[in-house]
């Protein structure tokens, strides 16, 4: 997640100019640690120039200083690093929502490159990339030992041109193949759909134009749901979106919270230390709220769902999210190219610090996994099967009930046609199933924000997605 210092450049300046009016006293102050910093900068120089002078080949020297100060960056935590002039536009270009590549974020564990998560609707999406995946080869390249710039660098390439990327799975015994074509990923940030009187609302990434396209996106629904009181809740959707932009973040959560703190951040001297705190306004108006949250949602993602959970404001389903609690600073160095530095941690409303930990959800609820058992008839298996085929009403000389009217006739009907659609909606998405499921919980006691919830107990799933008495996750 990047979170860009307004006036950089300038702030780059003023500390220069601060710095040369203190710098006597602060040398005759230290002069002991200078001089060991000065000899450790010689070291370097002594190494620059032997380098220069007696390798194989006659090395570029902007790229050696380059490497170095990224080696120097990288070294800290995964997220700090040198942003060359190519990679400080990328960096740019992907906050205002339209840029060229596979659609995938990625980070690095243990000299490999994991997959955080697929955009929603890119070539890696498409092509069945999921995350937690590890990417081992590009083209029959390995990409073991690559820094995460270098690898990444490895992905890109002109739009319309075809990239095979080797995958290791868990789960899966060998490595397998995926074939995409780049293109110009333009993303979509929110999404909107209606399932029965719920207003679902996915959120694939957090950039400039997150929090304009999600009020704009949901007054849509509302209105198509035909009004807020038809409304029984909302679904916030935030799994496998990796982040982005934190003021974007805070003001997602303030959408839904009238008062209170959204989150914190605490860098390295306390008087960095920053908070921000929601404005009266709910969008959605104090109906029942659940967020759905998996091992890709990052960052960005993590900060709202943590805002709010504490809150009581909404429960959250689905598993473990990523664990990014840090924040970086985008600062410029030269007109053209910039670092990416880890300048503090953020912190839930409530103290807690999710970093390397994550966010647990309130239900724990694992979107199981459809073994493929080839020529098997779906209306042969024995989900679609029911124990009574038959009812009273099917029985010859029944007796009709007379005691509710027409009205009351077509809302248990229509009660009943919302049932058979939350059904049907288990097999293409049980997580979201699970998710207005709970909605539906929430509005039959009349919850509405500012309520604490029922104590929430873990799911009880299984990966066939139906009750079996023990909880149980997928990897």
């Amino acid at each position: 997640m990047k979170h860009y210092l307004i006036a950089g450049v300038g702030g780059v300046l003023a500390g220069a100019l601060l710095t040369t009016q203190i710098a006597g006293p602060l040398v005759a102050q230290e002069t002991g640690s200078n001089a060991s910093i000065y000899e450790q900068l010689e070291l370097f120089g002594n190494v620059f120039e032997r380098v220069r002078a007696d390798y194989v080949e006659s090395p570029d020297d902007k790229k050696l200083i380059e490497a170095a100060i990224n080696g120097m960056l990288t070294s800290l935590d995964p997220h700090s690093g040198f942003l060359s002039a190519n990679d400080y536009e990328n960096m740019q270009t992907q906050t205002r929502g339209s840029f060229g590549g596979l659609g995938i974020e990625v980070s690095q564990e243990d000299g490999l490159v994991k997959v955080v998560s697929p955009i929603d609707d890119t070539p890696a999406a498409l092509a069945g990339v999921k995350a937690g995946d590890y990417i081992t080869h590009v083209n029959g390249e390995s990409m073991m030992g690559l820094t995460l710039d270098q690898a990444v660098e490895m992905m890109r390439g002109p739009v319309g041109s075809e990239i095979t990327v080797t995958i290791l799975r868990e789960g899966e015994a060998e490595p397998f193949d995926l074939t995409m074509t780049r293109d110009t990923i333009k993303l979509t940030v929110v999404k909107t759909r209606v399932e029965g009187h719920s207003v679902v609302l996915r959120v694939s990434t957090f950039n400039d134009e997150t929090y304009d396209t999600l009020k704009a996106e949901l007054n849509k629904a509302v209105e198509e749901a035909g009004g807020i009181d038809k409304v029984a809740g909302f679904v916030l959707d935030l799994r496998n979106n990796p982040g982005g932009l934190l003021n974007q973040a805070i003001s997602v959560s303030d959408a839904f919270l009238d008062a209170g703190e959204i989150v914190s951040t605490r860098g390295r001297k306390p008087e960095d230390s920053e908070r921000w705190n929601a404005e009266t306004g709910d969008l959605a108006q104090g109906k029942p709220m659940v967020v759905l949250i998996n091992g890709g949602s990052a960052s960005a993602s993590e900060i709202v769902a943590g805002a709010l959970q504490d809150h009581r404001r909404a429960i959250v389903v689905g598993e473990k999210s990523f664990g990014k609690g840090s924040v970086q600073t985008v600062m410029p160095v030269t007109s053209d190219s910039g670092i990416r530095l880890t300048t503090a941690r953020y912190y839930t409303p409530s103290g807690r610090s999710i970093q390397s930990l994550g966010i647990q959800p309130d239900i724990l609820v694992a979107q199981p996994r459809r073994p493929v058992n080839a020529g098997e008839d779906e209306e042969d298996t024995p989900r679609s099967k029911s124990n009574f085929g038959r009812s009273e009403a099917d029985l010859r000389g029944a007796l009709n009930n007379d005691s509710i009217n027409e009205e009351e006739r077509k809302q248990i009907e229509q009660e009943a046609a919302d049932l058979e659609a939350t059904a049907k909606l288990r097999e293409e998405d049980y997580q979201l199933a699970y998710a207005v499921d709970v909605l539906k919980g929430l509005a039959a006691v009349d919850f509405r924000a500012g309520q604490v919830p029922p104590e929430a107990k873990p799911a009880v799933t299984s990966e066939g997605g139906e009750d079996k008495g023990a909880a149980k996750t997928n990897g």
